[in-house]
């Protein structure tokens, strides 16, 4: 068998003790870490240097952790930098599949590999790399064209790199984009902890439960976590989560959060609120990220997330059944729902 045949499935379906291989005894949604961990450097004699159009970012727009990588990219100015593809949204039993040359997808570099043009999978990338790997194929993963060395593909470690790796070689616009300031870094750090474990790591615990009270464990974790988030927005002049500065907190909740409602809701079965009738200021603060921060409403394609979810979890929705609604994916910052705008007009507002 060849190395690019292994047998290896994304979201596998076999048992193990009787839970599914992703699942803890308690049945459980536990994420397998990430395995390949190098960064781009600066210093001197660094194995993967800074350098215009040496690497490669493999991500999908239907993924929240490669929808950071798209996000600190643009921002950071790193375009025509790191040139990217993004796969198709369909995910198979062998993981993510890049688009054919005759399907026309939305969202930019939707398209075969123009790296290795006889790779079907993102699964090629990483056997190309290391033939007996045996983990994962994850997005985002960025790739080392001149070694043909796979970086990196931890999403928290990625936007770090993109961060200042390449600040040397960027003008000095984009040089100057602090995203992790020092003063708030302490913070930060401490709100992505939380954040990340019942948020973003949350609505996944919650969809991929597999006893009802491991998801009613995870569900009520997740919504105390997002009253949270909400208590802090209100507390704060806006718009974004720290005040007038767009940092690292911004980045990591906005993929989980512009994916709430238009799938969480229903697929991951995260229905206790909605975003847009339960929270009014993280929807005020993400209306404000999508509408007016071109780095996150142009890098949201909904198209490739609500059919990413529903067509290719076979194990929480068999047939395919890709949802019709919410009526709009994202509100204009002007409209409210039905029950929301009633509620404000009884108040005056």
């Amino acid at each position: 068998m060849s190395a690019n045949k292994q047998p290896h499935q994304e979201w596998a379906y076999g048992l193990k003790d009787g839970m599914p291989i992703w699942a803890n005894s308690k049945g459980e949604f536990k994420r397998p870490a990430s395995a390949f961990r190098s960064f781009v450097s600066n210093e001197s004699g660094a194995e993967f240097p800074p350098e215009k159009d040496r690497y490669h970012l493999y991500v999908s727009y239907a993924c929240p952790w490669a929808h950071r990588a798209l996000i600190v990219r643009k921002l950071k100015g790193l375009e025509d930098i790191i040139p990217f593809t993004s796969v198709h949204w369909e995910m198979p039993g062998e993981g993510w599949r890049f688009a054919t040359k005759e399907e026309n997808l939305p969202g930019d570099n939707t398209v075969p590999d123009p790296l290795h043009p006889d790779y079907t999978h993102l699964r090629n990338v990483y056997f190309g790399v290391e033939p007996n790997y045996t983990g994962r194929f994850t997005v985002p993963t960025l790739y080392d064209k001149k070694q043909g060395k796979i970086v990196n593909n931890e999403s928290s470690e990625i936007i770090r790199m993109f961060y200042s790796a390449f600040d040397d070689i960027l003008p000095e616009k984009y040089k100057s984009v602090d995203l992790f300031p020092e003063d708030l870094q302490k913070e930060i750090e401490e709100t992505n902890q939380w954040t990340y474990d019942n948020i973003n790591n949350g609505v996944y615990r919650n969809g991929f439960a597999v006893t009802q009270d491991a998801y009613e464990d995870a569900s009520r974790l997740l919504f105390t976590s997002l009253d949270r988030v909400e208590a802090h927005l209100a507390s704060s002049p806006g718009p974004f989560y720290h005040g007038d500065r767009l940092t690292e907190a911004d980045i990591r909740l906005y993929p989980t959060i512009i994916r709430f409602d238009v799938v969480y809701v229903q697929h991951f079965k995260c229905n206790l609120k909605d975003i847009r009738s339960g929270y009014p200021n993280l929807h005020r603060w993400l209306r404000h990220l999508y509408w007016d921060v071109p780095a996150f409403g142009e890098t949201t394609q909904f198209e490739h997330i609500k059919k990413h979810y529903t067509k290719s979890h076979k194990m929480i929705n068999p047939y395919s059944i890709t949802p019709l609604g919410p009526e709009k994916d994202i509100l204009k910052k002007d409209e409210e729902v039905a029950a929301v705008a009633a509620a404000l007009k009884a108040a005056g507002k």
